[in-house]
């Protein structure tokens, strides 16, 4: 894994040899690495560029504008969290943040519902700047389309019905996107920008700026740089994957490091998530593809679990501790360990 693939998603439209070529590569890429960068995804220079310049006058809001939509207000887990409020492994992520999910009506939650029907609910949008709604949720809607034809050809390349990870994604996914600035610091000492760790959707789309930062963890325990390459964006698969295919797909473990110095850096993150009401199956792979035993590696301290929606209230509540003792100090089990 000392090379993560550049991946051309227009060859899907290519002829069919062209077609199966990119779902091998796929494939391979999503087996061996993890990771890969896309290109050929046709999201305009320009569309990108109003995408980049959004985030930064987000963060370049007066930090009272920005107070205004902290995530505390919303049980959701939706709007601005200062530097250190976020935890990866218990330990500060040293990132500013704007998180962003499906725009639904909020349920009424009583201690007989599940608790992920919390989840559901309305954005925070900053009243200063009333343009970023618009074309946030416009990024989210162009890189389902993306992640979608990405998942469908994984499908094919597994051998199974092209649609073999609809009932996963369902009629309501839990979509997400995070905008992110990662402030300098003065040493590698300073902190984490955010820590070692593996998404739990199905599907991640990066967009990174100019700077470096991102690291992969090897399969011999070291960390290679995803440097930043124009025009792609850099994907990596999630934990619902690596169960649905008894750990043959990879969720690989990565972290980023606070920039040294005078710069700052952004990115914007998308996350294609599933149906919260959906249960992970284990699909049935090919014998040229796996024998049959299971290769994921989990946490003992914590387990992945197969019901969607409680596996990522899990990781919300662990990561944002002040929204999780505020709306849901009742079911304190799921994150005070």
């Amino acid at each position: 894994m000392s090379v993560i693939p550049v991946l051309n998603i227009s060859m899907l439209n290519g002829g069919i040899d062209e077609k199966n070529k990119f779902i091998s590569l796929l494939t391979k890429a999503a087996h061996d690495v993890g990771f890969f960068y896309l290109s050929g995804h046709a999201v305009s220079f320009e569309f990108l560029k109003k995408v980049r310049e959004i985030t930064k006058r987000f963060f370049d809001l007066p930090e009272k504008d920005k107070l205004l939509v902290s995530m505390i207000n919303s049980p959701h887990f939706r709007g601005y969290n200062i530097s250190g409020n976020e935890r990866t492994n218990g330990k500060a992520d040293w990132r500013e943040q704007f998180d962003i999910g499906a725009e639904r009506e909020p349920y009424r939650l009583t201690d007989m519902d599940p608790i992920w029907l919390g989840l559901h609910g309305h954005n925070q949008w900053p009243k200063s700047l009333p343009e970023l709604k618009n074309i946030m949720l416009a990024y989210n809607d162009t890189l389902t389309g993306i992640s979608l034809k990405l998942l469908r050809a994984l499908s094919l390349g597994l051998g199974l019905p092209e649609n073999s990870f609809d009932e996963i994604y369902g009629d309501m996914p839990n979509e997400h996107v995070k905008l992110i600035r990662y402030p300098s610091c003065r040493s590698t000492k300073d902190g984490q920008g955010v820590g070692a760790h593996k998404d739990s959707g199905l599907l991640t789309l990066i967009l990174q700026d100019d700077s470096k930062g991102l690291q992969v963890k090897t399969g011999d325990n070291k960390w290679i740089d995803v440097f930043p390459i124009p025009d792609t964006f850099v994907v990596n698969l999630g934990e619902i994957l690596e169960l649905a295919t008894n750990g043959y797909l990879k969720a690989t473990i990565h972290r980023v490091l606070s920039p040294i110095g005078q710069e700052e850096r952004i990115s914007i993150a998308y996350f294609l998530g599933a149906s919260l009401d959906s249960i992970v199956p284990v699909f049935e792979l090919t014998k040229t593809l796996t024998s049959g035993i299971s290769l994921i590696e989990t946490d003992p301290n914590n387990p992945l679990l197969r019901n969607v929606g409680l596996n990522y209230m899990k990781g919300r509540l662990r990561s944002h501790p002040d929204v999780a003792k505020k709306f849901y100090s009742k079911w304190s089990n799921l994150y005070e360990k």
